[in-house]
């Protein structure tokens, strides 16, 4: 998972169309309760967890959470990737 900083985002929305998962949505795509969470966790873990500095390859088993529901509630976890 990754995530954006809302404070620092400009709403170009360049990283839209790079999201393999295609996990990245418009504000206008999404009802407000739920833009409200999802706002709240990207600032909460984007002043937590190390920034991305380079591009890497999806990890190996991507296609298999993809389309998954309710994969955040199930397989989030607080402690950052490698």
């Amino acid at each position: 998972m990754l995530v954006i900083n809302p404070e620092e985002c400009i709403d170009c929305g360049v990283c839209e169309p790079e999201c393999p998962a295609d996990a990245i949505l418009l504000d206008s795509a999404m009802r407000p309760e739920e833009m409200a969470k999802w706002e709240s966790i990207n600032r909460d873990y984007s002043n937590i967890w190390p920034n991305i500095t380079e591009k890497k390859d999806p990890l190996p088993e991507w296609d298999e959470f993809d389309g998954v529901p309710d994969k955040f509630e199930r397989h989030f976890s607080e402690k950052p990737g490698d």
